[in-house]
C-alpha cells in the first residue's frame, strides 16, 4: 500500500498528524488519544499499514 493512500485513510477516520521526526511521522487518533509511527516509505506493507490502523483503532484499509 502507498504511504499517502494509508495517510488518507487515517484522515479519513479522525486520525490527525501529530509530528515528524527522521524517518517517521506520528499520527494521533483524538477520540482515543493513541500515538503510532508511520515510516516515511513510499510503500508500505500490508501487516505493517493493518498494525497501525489497528494501534490507532481504524478499521483496516480494504486494500492491504
Amino acid at each position: 500500500m502507498k504511504r499517502r493512500e494509508l495517510l488518507q485513510h487515517l484522515q479519513a477516520h479522525g486520525c490527525e498528524f501529530y509530528r515528524e521526526g527522521g524517518s517517521h511521522s506520528v499520527w494521533w487518533n483524538p477520540r482515543t488519544r493513541r500515538k503510532e509511527s508511520v515510516p516515511l516509505h513510499t510503500e508500505i506493507g500490508k501487516h505493517l499499514s493493518r498494525k497501525i490502523c489497528r494501534n490507532l483503532s481504524v478499521p483496516e484499509p480494504s486494500g492491504a
